[in-house]
């Protein structure tokens, strides 16, 4: 399998009568997918894309993105998943960068479409989307057919996708992956978790999402099975689906962990089927680990760490190892070498703080339409990731934060992930996250931003300012609390740390 075409016909073959997905209680069979993506891509194949032209799709986790994706890769396409919930101008952008020649998306999304494609100047064919198939704008239904035969595939080094990063601060950018990438890092991935055909995931990640992708792809390659969750808005509920279909693993966010801990009964229930849970896209506080381990002691979990532009998963930090190793990230998975290097490019000594730098075959080719992103991030002696860690005398990596999160107070230099993980420690804290702001006297100051869990007595400031001063030295103390319903995210569930500063300056200034 040295494609994701390959990857797909591979299963197709073995499993055609089985459950690929399972959406609101209907069931799509791997066989199903292959005639629903071939059939797509011999319509774009009849004039509509030449080959490595994009595809934009705008599109819910469902089956119409299952065949939108492997439809574009079948017809040697490149697909570019995006995210539904966005605005006009959002949209045009992303058109304007990626020039896709199809956009498929729902009517619900007309509107949008039409305004941002206008926007843009953008000609792009449109596809609706339907609870009967895919539409041609001029309601031509796209049949379900036998894909174009296989000498017109993809290679392993023809772009797959094009995954456009969340955006934390400025415009995002356009990690650009090949076939290569993605099968390494399935591989990686499906060997470490130990996936096979058994196997179903409860998907509540979408799949324009790095981490959803994976998902995804690792749950075919293994012939396994992807359970969509109905609506993550109503956490019991959601709950109620993942146990009744047997789901064998969960993955999400932190801040998905800590939704389902203090606002949801999640650690009352036992899950008989679960064999293992994943937490990738930020650190997990030790505090939510512990309780999750209690609450499910026969569950594996995986504590993992990567970037989109590593397809997705860099390093985890296995089961067996959580106690022994607190903390970490673990270490590279199969085919991915990291290490902690200083400004210099040496290592770093155990305990001294560097940039991790990865290599891998796993690693993108580089950001579409930006070769200065591109080489700022791409050097010779690897893709600088732009997390700060430490290593210690058995090679396993701490993050201390991002670079661009550092708080610079008086002569210090503070990494917030530390500060979180104390104030974590309360019961009534259910997120919290930690931001420098101006102070005439330091330069910055570190300031929390807190969440108070539903379902634990209630914090108060003063709590919070007593913790931290009991448990940390006196320059990382944090100068002043304020408490928030919410704390504002991108769409992948990663703090908006940058957005936080600026409302506060705000209000201040006001």
């Amino acid at each position: 399998m040295k494609t994701l075409t390959e990857l797909l016909a591979n299963t197709v073959q073995a499993r055609s009568e089985h459950e690929l997905l399972w959406e609101r209680g209907a069931g799509l069979p791997y066989g199903e997918l292959w005639h629903r993506a071939g059939g797509f891509a011999r319509w774009l194949r009849a004039g509509r894309l030449q080959e490595q032209d994009r595809v934009a799709i705008l599109l819910p986790n469902g089956r119409a993105y299952l065949t939108a994706y492997f439809g574009t890769l079948l017809a040697r396409g490149i697909a570019v998943g995006l995210n539904p919930d966005t605005t006009v101008e959002e949209l045009a952008w992303v058109l304007r960068h990626c020039t896709p020649a199809v956009l498929v998306a729902t009517r619900t999304h007309r509107a949008l479409v039409h305004r941002a494609t206008a926007l843009a100047d953008c000609s792009a064919t449109i596809v609706w989307a339907t609870d009967k198939g895919l539409l041609a704008a001029d309601s031509e239904p796209i049949e379900s057919d036998e894909p174009p035969s296989a000498e017109h595939w993809p290679v392993p080094d023809d772009i797959a996708q094009i995954i456009y990063t969340s955006g934390t601060s400025g415009r995002p950018k356009g990690v650009t992956l090949s076939h290569r990438n993605l099968v390494a890092n399935t591989r990686s991935i499906v060997q470490y978790l130990k996936l096979g055909p058994t196997d179903s995931v409860f998907v509540i990640l979408p799949f324009f999402y790095s981490y959803g992708n994976s998902l995804l792809l690792t749950h075919v390659a293994a012939g396994g099975r992807l359970i969509l969750a109905p609506d993550f808005v109503f956490l019991n509920r959601a709950l109620d689906v993942m146990e009744q279909q047997g789901a064998t693993g969960f993955s999400g966010v932190p801040s998905s962990y800590a939704m389902l801990i203090h606002r949801s009964d999640f650690l009352n229930r036992s899950f008989p089927t679960l064999r293992y849970l994943t937490c990738a896209g930020g650190g997990l506080a030790r505090s939510l680990v512990r309780r999750i381990r209690e609450a499910f002691p026969h569950v594996e979990l995986y504590l993992m760490y990567g970037q989109t532009e590593a397809s997705a998963r860099l390093s985890s930090l296995m089961p067996d190892e959580l106690d022994r190793k607190p903390g970490s990230i673990g270490r590279g998975i199969p085919g991915v070498t990291l290490r902690v290097l200083d400004d210099g490019g040496r290592p770093v000594a155990p305990g001294q703080v560097g940039e991790i730098v990865a290599r891998g075959e796993n690693i993108m080719v580089g950001y579409w339409n930006d070769p200065e992103g591109t080489a700022a991030v791409l050097r010779p002696e690897g893709l600088r990731t732009g997390d700060l860690a430490t290593v210690d005398e058995d090679g396993y990596i701490y993050v201390v934060g991002r670079k661009s999160d550092l708080i610079k107070s008086g002569a210090y230099r503070i990494h917030p992930r530390e500060i979180e993980e104390v104030i974590l420690e309360l019961d009534g804290v259910a997120e919290v996250a930690v931001v420098g702001l101006p102070d005439e006297m330091l330069g910055e100051a570190p300031v929390a931003f807190v969440v108070r869990s539903e379902r634990s007595a209630a914090v108060s400031a003063d709590d919070i300012i007593r913790h931290c001063a009991a448990r940390l030295p006196r320059y990382k103390r944090i100068h002043r609390v304020v408490f928030v319903d919410e704390l504002p995210k991108t769409s992948t569930g990663k703090v908006r740390r940058q957005l936080l500063r600026e409302r506060e300056l705000a209000g201040t200034a006001s």
